[in-house]
């Protein structure tokens, strides 16, 4: 038999009304009224029809998120932060792919204006001109993970690039390396790529290491672009000693092209990664790495999400901070 909160007021001898303020939370009752009440409902088995009381209060609790779709080992924890956080504050969480590079965005945030969301988040990427537009039109409040616009429009939350790959790089330095390559960046990643290449070009000059553009090799953040890119270095005969990896997963695509060469790690040559994945903790030898708590960035993100949601206004934007994990992929 389905129940309704007729049949509860009816039974704790109270009004209709008096039974929905107390299921959805809004005062104005007893505590004595208010365990009565939640005694008999879950007596019952009663449970709210979220779509109806939606349709009513005009908000769903549920929360987007939309992400490129290319696998990488740390969305794991990212995910897990934001559906925590969401999760603990009454609200679900709906998760959507926008193509590789974000090509499908468009229909990503028309999908979340479909879904009835209350508000999302998008994770690492950049957005065109037309896609801010369209999320202004739908105004759906939104926070950005791992991004941010030029303008600076849509509340974000992410580390500072260059001071990452700066404080890699000159982690290699004070350790001895003296010859250094910049591997895997991607130079027209606005967001990251860019700062990265900047933050490891503007520390060998504050070290005044002689460095030209043919030592920043280009890729995708992959294991297969580190890899390639490793290989090509060793064809060449260029001599380095220092790696930075411009993530972990290029990292472990440097080291495999430094093992099958027979190039030794650290003895040879040092390698920084940059993320801290659970893959950095497993390869041999273990990755010193730049750490984004991403977990941490998850929560944030979703934390902002919600004031926007249940408060309206704006928030702040955060830049969290990275650290050094030392591990022994450096000499």
């Amino acid at each position: 038999m389905q129940y309704t909160i007729k049949d509860i007021a009816k039974r704790a001898n109270v009004s209709i009304a008096t039974v929905s303020r107390v299921i959805n939370g809004l005062g104005g009752y007893s505590e004595e009224t208010k365990q009565k009440i939640l005694a008999i409902t879950h007596e019952l088995g009663y449970s709210q029809n979220k779509s109806a009381v939606s349709l009513v209060s005009r908000k769903s609790n549920l929360l987007g998120i939309i992400m490129p779709q290319y696998a990488t080992t740390f969305y794991g924890d990212i995910i897990s932060g934001i559906e925590d956080e969401a999760y603990q504050r009454g609200y679900n969480v709906i998760l959507t792919h926008a193509g590789v590079d974000g090509s499908r965005m468009k229909e990503s945030i028309t999908l979340m204006k479909e879904r009835n969301v209350d508000g999302f988040i998008i994770f690492s990427v950049d957005l065109s001109n037309d896609e801010i537009h369209l999320i202004k039109k739908h105004n759906i409040p939104c926070v950005l993970l791992s991004a941010d616009t030029v303008k600076g429009d849509i509340p974000f939350v992410k580390v500072n690039d260059e001071q990452a790959i700066a404080d890699a790089t000159s982690y290699l330095i004070k350790r001895g390396s003296q010859k250094l390559a910049l591997i895997g960046v991607n130079p027209s990643d606005r967001i990251a790529g860019k700062a990265r290449i900047k933050g490891f070009k503007k520390t060998l000059i504050h070290h005044q290491l002689i460095y030209s553009d043919t030592d920043i090799y280009f890729g995708d953040y992959g294991f297969d672009s580190g890899k390639k890119n490793m290989e090509e270095i060793i064809q060449s005969g260029v001599c380095y000693d220092g790696i930075v990896s411009a993530s972990d997963e290029t990292a472990l695509g440097v080291m495999s092209a430094c093992s099958e060469a027979g190039i030794k790690i650290p003895e040879e040559l040092s390698v920084i990664g940059y993320d801290n994945s659970l893959t950095a903790r497993m390869s041999t030898p273990a990755l010193t790495t730049v750490s984004q708590p991403f977990h941490e960035m998850g929560s944030e993100a979703i934390d902002m999400l919600i004031q926007l949601v249940e408060k309206g206004g704006n928030v702040e934007s955060k830049i969290v901070k990275h650290e050094i994990v030392i591990r022994n992929s450096v000499k």
